[in-house]
């Protein structure tokens, strides 16, 4: 994949350069280097130095280390991508993705003179309209948002989350390079393809695409709002749909206890044991019932009201499981129950998780292990999230990619059960899980349903065996008239056409230089007395020497720039 594919626009091209100087700033020269950009470098890499601060000895960690640095020196959208990736523990090494998580999304807040003209632009009236009130310290602030607490001009409190200013063309910007970036890195880099760049990127765009629109992050609180409406123990905060806009989102605001509050003071109010109860069995109806679940519920995310009540705020990060894979995701849970290696072995199959160089052998014998390690172990024993890295670890180590929705849920149910258990260490999640899968496996393998995907079924077989004879003859008819074509598509070409492209150039370059030279001295060696506009031409060839320095040093530069002195 060659620059030319990128847009040459200078907002891109001067975007590059930052990127690929703090790349090699940061020890990543060698990427710089093999994906072809050396030539943004203003200086060669032995005149950048290595980076100002010292890292772990361990490779990957210190790896990791580099990588957060330069996801928080290039800004929010980098941020962003890193937190997306520490999310993939399946396709990037475990110590790399733990510090990833590290990555904080909190940054100086925009004058809140801008968030009140970003309201009153978005709403279509003036902020006195809109609320009694308005604090413009904000509640808190991201790379993405910021939120304010305000109160409505009839009296309701609410949260105010308001887009940073021009964020949208910033991401769209940087989103367009990492596309081409993710896909130089797989072409010229074959030992970084295991981080599979673009997949990581591509689930990064849609992601993002998703934040930035405050419609689809309240659209997902309506939801949830109207799936738990019933049940007394779960609060979900209100939209305010008259005051939401893609750019602006409007929220009740939701009182109650952070976890740390609830366990440094015994005597809050709160039931521990039946609130840990009601939080687990929120989380395990979104999972089997309701196909959409929270997937970052940290701490943070989750409010506790007396005298059991839970509160859930925060759905900018929601997940969804399809009909379908929800039934092969039951079927894997099932056969980790009973220890069917086999069975899961196939739905990750169904589900296109395994990779070319997956060995069936290999996998099988890994996952009977580790359930071999875990299996009768009481559940208080039982530590949900070193089983999740080690079957994540197992993934990577087998070229297994899992659907972005498993490791979602995976990560979202590892971090219920862990604020659950503190809570309540006694509590038994298997008594809340089984019950639902026993459900779920029945309604997915009912008479009516099974017989419903046997008639979507052989519909699609009749319109195959309908369609087959049109496409045959059609296939026969272009052969007959010689319109068949064979296209011949070559990989990594386009780095050896740059290669020898600028031998060449620089043999060119190196041949004018020689002829200047020589030019040069024939003038200096000829008769004084000769002059060109009552010059001595001598002096024409003094200033041949000049522009033969000039070509060198230029020559020498672009040499030590290329690394590749040697």
């Amino acid at each position: 994949m060659s620059l030319v594919s990128l847009p040459q626009t200078v907002r891109s091209l001067a975007r590059l350069r930052i990127i690929a100087q703090v790349l090699t700033k940061h020890g990543f020269g060698h990427i710089v280097e093999r994906v072809q950009l050396r030539r943004y470098i203003p200086l060669p890499s032995w005149l950048i130095g290595p980076p100002p601060d010292a890292f772990e000895p361990d490779l990957l960690r210190s790896v990791g280390q580099r990588l957060v640095r330069v996801c928080e020196e290039l800004g929010p959208t980098f941020v962003k991508l890193g937190q997306l990736a520490a999310g993939r523990p399946d396709i990037l090494p475990p110590v790399i993705a733990t510090e990833l998580s590290r990555l904080q999304d909190d940054v100086a807040p925009f004058p809140s003179a801008q968030a009140r003209r970003c309201i009153a632009d978005a709403i279509g009236k003036p902020i006195e309209a809109i609320f009694r009130s308005f604090d413009d310290a904000p509640y808190a602030s991201g790379s993405i948002a910021q939120v304010h607490r305000a109160v409505t001009a009839d009296g309701q409190e609410v949260v105010v989350k308001v887009r940073r200013p021009e964020i949208d063309s910033v991401i769209h910007l940087d989103v367009t390079i990492l596309r081409w970036l993710a896909g130089a890195i797989e072409n010229h880099i074959p030992e970084l393809r295991f981080a599979r760049p673009r997949v990581l990127v591509d689930e990064f765009a849609r992601a993002i695409t998703r934040e930035l629109d405050f419609v689809n992050e309240a659209s997902f609180t309506t939801r949830f709002a109207d799936a738990f409406a019933d049940d007394p123990h779960v609060r979900i905060p209100a939209v305010r749909w008259d005051l939401t806009e893609s750019n602006v989102l409007t929220l009740e605001y939701l009182t109650g206890l952070s976890l740390r509050e609830v366990q440094d003071d015994p005597k809050c109010g709160v039931d521990r044991a039946s609130a840990a109860k009601h939080l687990a069995t929120c989380f395990m109806r979104q999972f089997f019932d309701l196909g959409l679940f929270h997937a970052d519920p940290h701490p943070g995310n989750l409010l506790f009201i007396r005298p059991d009540r839970v509160g859930l705020i925060d759905f900018g990060n929601a997940g969804q499981i399809e009909e379908e894979l929800s039934a092969r995701l039951v079927i894997a849970l099932v056969g980790t129950i009973r220890k069917e290696v086999d069975l899961i072995i196939d739905v990750l199959a169904d589900t296109g998780a395994l990779g070319a160089n997956t060995n069936r052998d290999s996998l099988r014998r890994d996952l009977r292990e580790m359930l071999e390690k875990y299996y009768g172990l009481p559940l208080r024993r039982l530590e949900l999230g070193a089983i999740f890295f080690e079957l994540m670890e197992i993934s990577r180590r087998n070229d297994v990619t899992l659907p972005r929705e498993f490791v979602q849920l995976g990560r979202s149910l590892v971090a219920v059960a862990g604020v659950a258990l503190q809570l309540d260490p006694e509590l038994n999640l298997l008594e809340i899980i089984v019950p639902r899968l026993r459900r779920t496996l029945l309604n997915h393998f009912s008479g009516g349903r099974v017989l419903r995907e046997l008639g979507f079924g052989l519909w699609h077989l009749l319109n195959i065996l309908r369609e087959a004879p049109r496409l045959i003859r059609d296939i026969l008819r272009r052969a007959g008239r010689g319109q068949f074509q064979v296209n011949i598509r070559h990989q990594n070409l386009d780095y050896l056409a740059s290669e020898v492209d600028r031998s060449s150039n620089r043999m060119a370059f190196s041949i004018l230089m020689a002829s200047t030279v020589i030019g040069s001295s024939m003038l200096i060696s000829m008769n004084r007395s000769e002059t060109i506009m009552n010059l001595p031409i001598r002096y024409l060839g003094v200033v041949g020497y000049l522009i033969s320095f000039v070509m060198a040093v230029w020559l020498v530069i672009a040499i030590l720039r290329s690394g590749k002195l040697s």
